[in-house]
């Protein structure tokens, strides 16, 4: 599968996407469902994601809302996701559940 990561002697991909400028969201967790305000842009592929708190995950459109059963995110983890590209579909944003507590979801446009 072609990448734009840079690759390692065993041409395997290294993780190595800087921060895009003006590509930093942050979203509340709590008991009802919230998602970033500002679309990701159509350019980025990669996301990072970072929770203060366990919470739930979905990606999607401007419309998408978490729940309980959706994809469950541990607190203190720093993680990097496709959000997809032009063959695949590109997600636009990402919505959030608290699993138990309120806390802060970070995430990081990476191009």
């Amino acid at each position: 599968m072609p990448t734009k990561l840079p690759l390692d002697t065993n041409d395997n991909p290294i993780p190595a996407m800087r921060l895009k400028n003006g590509g930093a969201h942050t979203i509340a967790s709590s008991v009802a469902s919230a998602r970033n305000t500002t679309a990701f842009s159509p350019q980025t592929n990669i996301i990072s994601l970072y929770a203060t708190q366990n919470i739930f995950v979905k990606f999607g459109d401007s419309a998408v809302s978490a729940a309980t059963t959706d994809h469950f995110f541990p607190a203190g983890t720093y993680y990097d996701i496709s959000i997809g590209d032009e063959s695949t579909g590109h997600y636009t944003h990402v919505a959030v559940l608290r699993e138990s507590a309120d806390g802060t979801v970070y995430i990081s446009e990476k191009e």
